[in-house]
This record gives C-alpha cells, sequence and structure tokens, in this order.
C-alpha cells in the first residue's frame, strides 16, 4: 500500500474516476465504489480493508464524508463477503471442519455441496451487505453515526500517475493468492492454505511491484526499499495492538471460554430453535475472543452432533454459525478486521466501533429472527 501510495497510482486512479471519467462526483458514488472495491476484492479482508481505505479517503475528503462512515461500508464489505465468497482462506477452513464432521457420520454426501449450502443461508451477511447499499443509497445516518466527525474543509483530489501503478499491484494480490492457494492446496484451490498463500503472495507482490516500479522509473529502486520500510514502521501501531488483541482471544481461549458457553447447547430442548441460538452462542464467542475462525473451530464440532441428534436442518445450522462468527467479528473492537479497518480509514477506532454497532445490530436482529424462523419451519 505504501508503494501505491508513493507511486502516484492510488491518487491516479481516483483523479481518473472524478475528474477524467466523472464516474465519482457525490457522497452516494463515492461509498459505491468503495462498496464495489469491498466486492470485488474479496480474497483476505486485511487487503480488501487497506484497498478500500487507501481509494475512499482522498474521495471521502473530496466530497465531506466522515471517516467513519468510509470505514462503515469497509469493514461491512470484507468479512461478509469473505464469508460469502469464499475461495478464500475461510472457505479452506470450512471445508475442513465440515470434512471432519462427515468422517465422524453426521454429514453425508459432499463437503463442498453443504459449503454452498450453508453459504446461501449465511443470513448475516447478505443482511449486512443489503443494509450497507441501502445506507449508502439512501444516505442513512442512524445512532452515532449522526454525529461522526466531518472534515471542516474539503480536501482536493491530487492529479497524482498512472492508474497502473495501483492497478498492477492489486492484480498481483489477486492472482497470487489463487496461485498459492492452488500450490498449497495441491491442485485444489478449496484445500490450500489460506495464510500461507496470503504471506506468500504479499512477498511476491513486493518484490514484483518493486521491480515494476523501479523498471518504469516511477520509483528509484532505493526508494523502493526505503519506502517499504516506512510502510512496515506505519504497521507497528496496529501490529501492537492486533498482538495484544490477540493475547486476549488467546486467553480466552486457553480458558476454554467458548467451549464453556457452547456447552449450553447439550441436554436442552431447544428443536426449532436451535440455529437461532447457535448464531448468539456464535456472535458471543466470536466477539469475546475477536476471531471468526476460532468460532468455527469451537461451534461446528458442538452445533453439528446437536443438530444430528435432533434431525435439524444441518445446512442452516452451518449457515448459522457462519453467521454468528462474522457478526461478533464485525462488532469485536478486538478484532483484527475492525482494528485494521480504523487504521485503513484514518478513523478513531472508538468512534468506527460506535457508529458501525447499531447498523451490525439491526442485521443481527433480523439474522436471528429468520435462524428461528427457518429452523421451526424445516424442523422434521
Amino acid at each position: 500500500m505504501r508503494l501505491m501510495e508513493r507511486s502516484g497510482g492510488v491518487s491516479g486512479f481516483v483523479h481518473m474516476l472524478s475528474s477524467q471519467l466523472e464516474v465519482v462526483k457525490s457522497e452516494r458514488a463515492t461509498l459505491v465504489l468503495v462498496y464495489i472495491i469491498g466486492i470485488v476484492i474479496f480474497i483476505e479482508t486485511s487487503i480488501t480493508v487497506l484497498i478500500a481505505g487507501a481509494v475512499g479517503r482522498p474521495l471521502c475528503d473530496a466530497h465531506g464524508i466522515s471517516r467513519a462512515k468510509l470505514a462503515y461500508v469497509c469493514d461491512s464489505t470484507s468479512a461478509p463477503v469473505g464469508s460469502i465468497l469464499m475461495f478464500n482462506g475461510y472457505g479452506a477452513l470450512m471445508l475442513g471442519l465440515i470434512t471432519t464432521q462427515m468422517e465422524l457420520g453426521y454429514l453425508q454426501g459432499e463437503s463442498v455441496s453443504w459449503l454452498i449450502s450453508a453459504v446461501a443461508l449465511n443470513f448475516y451477511a447478505i443482511l449486512a451487505l443489503l443494509l450497507t447499499f441501502i445506507v449508502i443509497w439512501f444516505k442513512l445516518d442512524i445512532g452515532a453515526m449522526r454525529h461522526a466527525v466531518v472534515k471542516h474543509e474539503k480536501a482536493s483530489i491530487e492529479r497524482g500517475s498512472h492508474p497502473l501503478y495501483m492497478l498492477v499491484p492489486i492484480g498481483l494480490m489477486i492472482g497470487g493468492v489463487f496461485l498459492f492457494l492452488y500450490i498449497t492446496g495441491d491442485g485444489n484451490i478449496l484445500k490450500g492454505s489460506g495464510s500461507s498463500s496470503i504471506f506468500y503472495t504479499m512477498l511476491l507482490t513486493l518484490t514484483l511491484s518493486g521491480l515494476y516500479f523501479a523498471m518504469a522509473k516511477v520509483l528509484p529502486f532505493k526508494t523502493v526499499v526505503t519506502e517499504s520500510i516506512v510502510g512496515m514502521r506505519s504497521m507497528v501501531g496496529v501490529t501492537t495492538i492486533l498482538l495484544f488483541a490477540f493475547g486476549i482471544g488467546q486467553v480466552t481461549n486457553d480458558m476454554q471460554t467458548g467451549v464453556y458457553i457452547a456447552s449450553y447447547l447439550e441436554g436442552i430442548e431447544i428443536y426449532g430453535w436451535l440455529a437461532g441460538i447457535v448464531f448468539l452462542l456464535a456472535a458471543v464467542i466470536s466477539f469475546s475472543t475477536g476471531t471468526s475462525w476460532g468460532t468455527f473451530s469451537i461451534m461446528v464440532p458442538i452445533a453439528i452432533p446437536v443438530a444430528a441428534s435432533i434431525d435439524a436442518n444441518m445446512a442452516l445450522v452451518l449457515g448459522a454459525v457462519i453467521s454468528g462468527g462474522v457478526f461478533g467479528d464485525h462488532c469485536s473492537p478486538i478484532s483484527d478486521t475492525t482494528i485494521i479497518t480504523s487504521m485503513a480509514t484514518g478513523c478513531d477506532h472508538i468512534e468506527h466501533v460506535k457508529t458501525q454497532l447499531p447498523y451490525a445490530l439491526l442485521s443481527g436482529f433480523i439474522a436471528f429472527a429468520l435462524f428461528v424462523i427457518v429452523g421451526t419451519y424445516t424442523l422434521t
């Protein structure tokens, strides 16, 4: 991101859209662009918010949009999109968990089919994306968002350089993730390692982008190296926060907080309410630990056997686990995505959490109601 900004690629891309093509000339158009970026770049939540934040900041400042509104749109199109378009680490993790349940005899059929069915019932993510678009289109500000800080003076948009200096690194990132998912999955993208693929992709993208900028004489090689170090240094603060956030999450995991909470499912005659209760428990665990991935790993081995014991809708229960994990992660102040979103958009972290929460709670309430209704209706 530092190299893309330093090369003028980001400002060039923004200038092209706002001044040359004149497709981004208003608050609505600005946030719709950020929304589209969040959907298109679905490979990893942190990458999504970093790119969307970098593009959105100058446009929001130019059109008098608060950084809190930008942060909300960025955050609401990161994990929700990643949990729907699961050609990423989310998909690899869920397929592994589902396969384990199949080996234990709780699920029958193909793991990919179960994942597709669960994604179709991922009510929270679908509702969060729908609500975000409605908020953008109709300019709806509720709760703390009505008092979000807006820059008093609108900033002008710099001309920048060629947009390719932003688009080429992004293309390398997207292509690299699929390449390394294929390699780490031994030819099967859906079985690849998400974390390893992202790590190798970043190294590859940084190297090739640096060479590209140097060969194009946009940035001398020495500047590429120094700016890369500057970019790394700028991440020290957020990395420190993430370190402590992960520490809190690890402590709660070592104390088996999630397992303790989820154990209340056992022995309770919940029947049609199962999916709704799974959704709430997953949300509480994810909010407490700041990780949706850890929540999936805790909840799937517990929820699926319970669902099998009462012949509940397995796909719905899996969808509830995914939805609850994403919901809690979306709201949690110690979530890595929430922290990185605040940093990427230049929004105060507490302001981002407070302004985003009413929208997340609204989507969560509706999702819970849908899980209860569908669960009661489909119980056999």
